[in-house]
């Protein structure tokens, strides 16, 4: 017999996205417009310390009056945080498909306000025997994923490799595209677009990304350019193929900066203009490229859409609070915490400490 309980494993699995500032203030702005910069930014410009906090005051500054002159507020914190519950519910309900000896804590972090990832990463690495990054951003890139890979190495260092797993290449999954095309055709079921009611356009809405340097060569850092452009691909030939499809045409739809050179050139305001051009009766907008709702999404897209001054007009929002997305991420959950366990379990048959 052996002498003595098992010590039970605890792992914790952490929502993660960008996060932008809940009450708008330009107290809170500044913080998160600052920390954009030396985050993001800084990756494909060199910015000058001095000049961190001058660019980031004047966008916070940019911002508060435009949000506040048309009444906007963010809901990705609210949604994030709805979300997170509701992998947490899921992943009770999937408790007996995680490996034995294991209790998981599902818990949200943000990169630019609090609280922030690699806070939380310095505290539950004393409290925590593993971690699962969950990243709320399908499509990875130095700009998305890549910022918590950079902060998981700052904290834990060679140890990342038996104690942090980060979840990628979500967007290549099947089932998560399934679901994306379902949730799309359900939001549309009871609309004005059906089959035979007119010419119809979609435009799937995604964050761009660099494609040249200033200097006019390809970028240093990983922007996940392919993948997007593959994401995209995928996505319509699924949506082209299903029954339910209403569309004459799909066009991708990037969101882009201004900073580090040539971005994406198929853009949301090219597919819109492309669409009216060729005289098209409606439109439809669902931002694929995202999680979760956002001031890029729901403000900045969705305002080009309502002014692209066509009568039929209307934005599906991302799968905020969809089921079948929150079941599907649990299971993907269940995955890492099970492989992580699996290394977990190698290092202590080898001897190694984790």
């Amino acid at each position: 017999m052996v002498g003595g309980a098992v010590k039970r494993k605890r792992y914790a699995v952490v929502v993660v996205t960008y996060g932008e500032v809940e009450k708008l203030t330009l107290k809170n702005l500044w913080p998160s417009s600052r920390r954009i910069l030396k985050v993001i930014t800084s990756q494909i410009v060199k910015v000058p310390s001095f000049l961190i906090y001058l660019i980031a005051d004047y966008r916070s500054t940019k911002h508060f009056i435009n949000w506040r002159w048309n009444g906007y507020e963010s809901s990705l914190l609210a949604i994030n945080r709805a979300q997170t519950k509701r992998l947490e519910t899921a992943l009770k309900e999937k408790e007996a498909e995680l490996p034995s000896g294991v209790d998981v804590d599902v818990l949200d972090a943000y990169y630019f306000v609090p609280p922030y990832l690699e806070d939380m990463l310095q505290r539950l690495k004393e409290e925590y025997e593993g971690i699962v990054l969950v990243p709320m951003i399908p499509v990875e890139s130095a700009f998305s994923c890549g910022v918590a890979c950079r902060m998981v190495s700052d904290v834990y260092g060679n140890e990342r490799y038996s104690l942090v797993r980060l979840m990628n290449k979500l967007w290549a999954d099947d089932e998560l595209q399934r679901i994306y095309v379902d949730h799309l055709f359900s939001c549309l079921s009871d609309s004005m677009f059906q089959k035979g009611a007119g010419s119809f356009g979609l435009v799937l809405v995604i964050h761009g990304t660099l494609v040249k340097d200033r200097a006019g060569n390809p970028p240093k850092v990983f922007t996940g350019l392919d993948e997007t452009s593959r994401f995209f691909e995928m996505m319509k030939r699924k949506i082209m193929a299903d029954g339910r499809n209403v569309f004459s045409d799909i066009r991708q739809g990037c969101i882009n900066h201004s900073a580090g050179g040539e971005w994406t050139a198929d853009t949301v305001q090219k597919a819109i203009e492309e669409f009216r051009h060729e005289g098209c009766d409606g439109m439809v907008m669902f931002p694929y490229g995202f999680f979760a709702d956002n001031s890029e999404t729901e403000y900045e897209a969705r305002r080009l859409l309502d002014h692209s001054g066509l009568d039929m007009v209307q934005y599906v929002g991302c799968i905020n609070d969809s089921p079948a997305f929150a079941g599907w991420l649990s299971g993907k959950v269940v995955d890492e915490v099970r492989n992580l366990k699996g290394i977990q379990d190698a290092y202590s048959t080898l001897g190694v400490e984790e």
